[in-house]
């Protein structure tokens, strides 16, 4: 018999109620019948069941001032919950989803998805041993990253590079590298904030240097640098926008600018690209946009940027630039703590290789969905409403329309690209009761909301895709008028 326990107002529970609460096992034969434990394994599904009855029981002797419940309406509220937990509890695991947002480079969803060359190396990497840091010529102990390094070296024209787990690793590195217990300044309009909260003054504090913002919110001046020049100052910084612009009444240093008063004071000159473009802008649409290769030519002591934005590769860091710099990085012991495994430079190493052999633009998907005409989207969106049948007799609109995509992830902050796709309306259901349906399906698919209706952009769904955009559709629309 459940132990009864006294509540602050002195009275006691029912323990009847507290029996009819169902055993871990009932519950879990339930849901298992409900089919719900194909999409999580048994013990995340207990253990969600388990938090489920503890709520159940403290409520129960924490407010006996309630009627009692009927035995039958209290199991059956717990089983119809242990389903929704359940089901929670299966979404939140990591698995593939169809991303209709329009948002090329979508952070809560990933980033780049990768090229089918690198998920054949990851496969290939993964499936035994590697020569991760052995010199195959030699015989002896190699360098990590040596492929990726050579690689990145050719066709950025660097003199050096290393590789860390991400962007923000490989700032960090060099703030830490090339001004711990030192100054750095920086442009107040470029203290950015990221996804999470994750802001640059922090990484400067973590880095040990301390940041010197000059200027104000919109207009800095190289006067502005250089009156903050000072014996403690160990170099100077300039970030990409990222995501967000600053329009009007504006004013920034230019990075030649920079350079040039870095060479006067002896100071390097640290470039956040962000991005990573290797590709020409103008292939992409993104004219005006500054690749790897312009910073280095400009002159900057180091560039970092991000492998999985518009380089189109695996999560990973980049820096690139000056030789005694990048190997005074690679020989700081953060590297240890920030270097990446076997499966990014796998990954990295062939998209990297894409870019050599010239198949860039068609092989790798992020590149590929920037350049997607409207016309062929439009047309893929004509065979997907053919697909979908009588709409209407359920109580469904589906039209194909055009829209707007972003490139987003910080690549190219209010950049727009036109596209197409469906809208998708039901009588019976909201946008947003539709947008979540698709989110249930059983490939989830993630869209945007507007004027009542779902919108679907098919410039981030991939082709291969499409019979699941479609099932999803159906599965949504299923239990409609």
């Amino acid at each position: 018999m459940p132990e009864r326990r006294q509540p602050q107002d002195g009275k006691m529970t029912d323990s009847s109620e507290l029996k009819a609460i169902p055993s871990v096992d009932l519950v879990l034969r339930h849901v298992e019948e409900k089919g719900l434990l194909a999409a999580v394994p048994r013990v995340l599904a207990a253990r969600a069941v388990r938090a489920l009855l503890d709520r159940e029981r403290d409520a129960l002797l924490s407010a006996p001032e309630r009627g009692a419940e009927d035995v039958d309406a209290l199991r059956g509220r717990i089983l119809r919950a242990a389903e929704a937990d359940v089901a929670a509890a299966a979404r939140a695991q990591l698995r593939p989803v169809v991303n209709a947002t329009g948002v090329v480079i979508h952070t809560n969803l990933g980033r780049a998805p990768l090229s089918r060359a690198a998920l054949d190396a990851i496969a290939a990497t993964s499936a035994g041993y590697a020569n991760l840091e052995y010199d195959l010529n030699e015989g002896t102990r190699g360098v990590r990253d040596v492929a990726v390094r050579d690689a990145l070296c050719e066709l950025c024209g660097a003199e050096a590079a290393v590789v860390t787990n991400n962007n923000a690793a490989a700032v960090l590195l060099a703030l830490n590298t090339l001004a711990a217990g030192r100054e750095v300044v920086i442009s107040r309009s470029e203290l950015i904030e990221i996804g999470g909260a994750f802001r640059l003054p922090e990484v400067f504090e973590r880095s040990g240097s301390r940041m010197i913002a000059v200027g104000t919110t919109n207009r800095t001046r190289l006067p502005d640098y250089e009156d903050a020049v000072t014996n403690r100052t160990a170099a100077i910084m300039t970030a990409h926008w990222s995501n967000y612009e600053v329009v009007g009444f504006v004013e920034r240093v230019a990075l030649g600018d920079l350079v040039e008063l870095g060479n006067r004071c002896g100071l390097p000159v640290i470039h956040d690209l962000g991005s990573g473009i290797i590709a020409r802008p103008e292939d992409l649409e993104l004219v005006g946009e500054t690749t790897i290769a312009d910073s280095l030519r400009a002159g900057v002591s180091v560039a970092t940027v991000s492998g999985d934005k518009l380089l189109g590769g695996p999560q990973a860091g980049i820096a690139l630039g000056e030789r005694a710099v990048i190997e005074g990085m690679r020989s700081n012991p953060l590297m240890r703590a920030l270097r990446p495994g076997k499966l990014t430079l796998a990954a990295l190493q062939a998209t990297l290789e894409q870019y050599l052999l010239d198949r860039h633009l068609t092989e790798i998907p992020v590149l590929s969905m920037l350049r997607a005409p409207v016309e062929g989207l439009l047309e893929r969106a004509r065979k997907i409403l053919e697909g979908l049948g009588d709409v209407e007799a359920r109580g469904a609109e589906v039209i194909v329309v055009e829209m707007t995509s972003r490139v987003g992830g910080g690549a190219a902050p209010e950049r727009d690209l036109k596209s197409a796709g469906l809208a998708v309306a039901s009588l019976g259901l909201s946008a947003d009761d539709l947008a979540s349906r698709m989110r249930g399906a059983r490939t989830p698919v993630i869209a945007r909301t507007k004027d009542g209706r779902v919108l679907l952009d098919l410039r981030t769904v991939l082709p291969d895709q499409d019979r699941q955009l479609t099932e999803a559709i159906e599965e949504a629309l299923g239990d409609t008028p």
